[in-house]
């Protein structure tokens, strides 16, 4: 490197690629100097496996065979999300007895190896890709590339900071409820989520195998595209893998917002809803149609992930390893898997939820046709110390704008939209159909440009691809330009219906409705207002809405357990009703909320007094055996003390 070059804070392919073809730098120097940052942030617990130069001098020998100007990666350093095989290094998933030593690359690490890209190291992650906030690692919590107090976001932490901090050009993540987006918007960098199956997964530790992607983090949409270009690709050997063919970027027929009023959650919930709207604007000034739409669908979907039998999936894979070595993995990601265990978790609650999903698939194919959605990547963030005093509420609330994506076949993209507060990024996702990425490249190209009204500092570097290629087509778009912008309603299906209804006994005239972003949770024992675990729902985000009754067909039974618990069970005939409170709870925070429910006691649905039928607790059968019949006294409030 000559003494006039500096190196900038941010490496790009194309600034990288420059240095390479006038003669400037040659990889072993940005070898080094990678090396050199790493170390420099080694307290930030970036890397499982740190950059070296013994591992990586292999990756650079083989680069003379290879001729740079037919490799679009030659020579370009990329760091390896822990739970993604490269061969010569083990393979760990943040667990250390888990650890093994591939044989051989996982086939996207193999794709890009031969495209002339270099794997520098394995970065860190929320142990076993399970959470959305970067601090669930044996190996440290990942720091924030700006602010350290901050959370990173996850479970691809490592690798979206190690892009952030300039030890990388790009990164591989995974994503199966926002893994590959989360840190992306928290680190102010793309993230790109292609479709399910478009990426090989191949050599990937699975987390929940059906909806498992791999993913790119990079500093601009220009470089995360062209390591789309490589990675994509049909692969026999890999069961999960179908062709989703790549075609020219084109702007949508329209740009879909949110209808309803969004939620904001953490310290900085004001500053990141001002943030909102200013995207808002600033998507409204693009020129092209924008719709208004009902957005429960996505809501609703998303609390299958973890308040269904997905989390069974999850369970599936790491059983053996979690029940043999339950010492070796974190609390809380033993306990969020081993709720996949749970009795409730039945082959018949499986394909209930399946064909419940495949209900919200068809609205959303119906919805998205030639339209890209237009989300927050994050409704908030939270510091480390925050996510530490409530580590599983903390991180539901992170994924929920998130959580629907890989359950709806869609695919995605997380770009820059300026700053929430000083040094902390704000991000907003755009979603498209599995067979219209096209879309997405188009929408995000002509946002990248930064010239809307509205947009403050506009995405600039961060998420720019080529100079000029969104106004181009946006002006291509403009010539054949239709009529008119208005609005439509998908509206929500099976769970979380009754959301909008009124009545219910004991409900006060007026009592206020629940948003379309919560769900209706029955709760029957000590759950209620005044007794021991109200603190659960209050940790979850959930506020009493109304006093209810259920229908005349369910005893009530005291379990022997200290303390005492109520059991709810429906009755085929006979049964009385029992008097118990209605909550609004956010649908993302069910999943995590019922995580934390014991067996016999579980969720489902309760059939009120007016006819509704509403999400709440509920008893499996077994249990009443041995237990005292308290139906009597009308409800768990009137029990009288011990």
């Amino acid at each position: 490197m000559t003494a006039t070059t500096e190196w900038p804070a941010k490496l790009t392919a194309g600034w990288l690629r420059g240095q390479y073809l006038n003669g400037t730098l040659d990889p072993e120097e940005v070898i080094r100097e990678i090396i050199r940052r790493a170390e420099r942030d080694k307290e930030m617990n970036i890397w499982i496996e740190p950059p070296a130069a013994a591992q990586i001098a292999p990756f650079l020998a083989a680069l003379k065979e290879l001729n740079p100007q037919e490799h679009p990666l030659w020579g370009i350093p990329f760091a390896v999300k822990d739970n993604i095989d490269v061969k010569g290094l083990p393979t760990t998933a943040a667990c250390p007895e888990f650890a093994y030593q591939p044989d051989a690359d996982a086939a996207v690490v193999a794709r890009l190896v031969a495209a002339g890209a270099i794997p520098v190291g394995k970065s860190n992650l929320d142990q076993f890709a399970t959470g959305l906030v970067g601090v669930r690692s044996p190996y440290g919590e990942t720091h924030n590339a700006l602010r350290p107090e901050y959370i990173s976001g996850g479970s691809s932490a490592g690798s979206a900071v190690a892009v952030a901090r300039g030890q990388a050009v790009f990164s591989l993540g995974t994503d199966t409820a926002g893994s590959g987006r989360v840190p992306a918007a928290l680190n102010g960098l793309v993230g790109y989520k292609p479709s399910l199956g478009a990426w090989p997964v191949r050599g990937v530790v699975p987390a929940c195998a059906s909806l498992d992607c791999v993913t790119v983090f990079a500093h601009n949409l220009e470089d995360a595209l062209t390591v789309d270009r490589a990675a994509r690709g049909f692969d026999a050997a890999d069961p999960w893998s179908r062709s989703v063919k790549w075609e020219a970027a084109a702007l949508p027929g329209k740009l879909l917002l949110p209808e309803a009023p969004l939620d904001f959650y953490g310290p900085h919930a004001d500053e990141y809803h001002r943030a909102w709207e200013r995207a808002e604007a600033a998507v409204q000034a693009l020129g092209l149609p924008v719709e208004r739409v009902d957005c429960t669908l996505f809501s609703e979907a998303a609390a299958i992930l973890y308040d269904g039998p997905w989390v069974a999936e999850r369970w599936a894979d790491l059983a053996g390893f979690v029940e043999s070595h339950r010492e070796a993995v974190l609390p809380v990601t033993e306990s969020i898997l081993s709720s996949g265990a749970a009795e409730r978790h039945t082959a018949s609650s499986l394909f209930q939820a399946m064909h419940r999903l495949q209900q919200y698939k068809r609205a959303a194919e119906l919805l998205l046709r030639d339209a890209v959605l237009v989300l927050p990547t994050c409704g908030g963030t939270w510091t480390r110390e925050q996510v530490a005093a409530n580590p599983v509420g903390a991180n539901s609330d992170m994924g929920r704008y998130t959580n629907h994506c890989n359950l709806l076949d869609l695919s995605a993209v997380a770009i820059p939209a300026g700053e929430a507060a000083e040094n902390l990024p704000f991000g907003i996702t755009l979603f498209a159909l599995a067979d219209s990425e096209h879309l997405l490249a188009g929408a995000a190209e002509v946002l990248a440009e930064g010239d809307s009204p509205g947009w403050e500092d506009g995405l600039g570097e961060s998420a720019s691809s080529s100079a000029g290629a969104g106004t181009q087509l946006l002006a291509e778009h403009q010539s054949l330009e239709s009529e008119g912008s208005g609005s439509a309603s998908v509206t929500g299906v099976s769970a979380g219906a009754e959301a909008g209804e009124a009545g219910g006994t004991g409900a006060a005239a007026g009592a206020e409705l629940p948003a379309s972003s919560m769900v209706t949770l029955a709760v029957c024992g000590l759950h209620m207002r005044g007794f021991p675990l109200e603190k659960q729902m209050l940790e979850h985000g959930a506020r009493f809405w109304q006093e209810a009754r259920t229908a005349a067909c369910y005893e009530l039974v005291k379990l022997p357990t200290v303390p005492a618990k109520p059991g709810l069970l429906r009755q085929a005939a006979g049964g009385s009703a029992v008097e118990l409170e209605l909550w609004q709870m956010p649908v993302a925070s069910l999943g995590s909320f019922a995580s934390l429910i014991p067996a016999p006691l579980g969720l489902g649905r309760v059939i009120l007094a007016d006819g509704r039928e509403v999400t709440g607790f509920i008893c499996e059968g077994y249990a009443a055996a041995g237990a005292e019949n308290v139906t009597a006294y009308g409800g768990w409030r009137y029990l009288p003390a011990d």
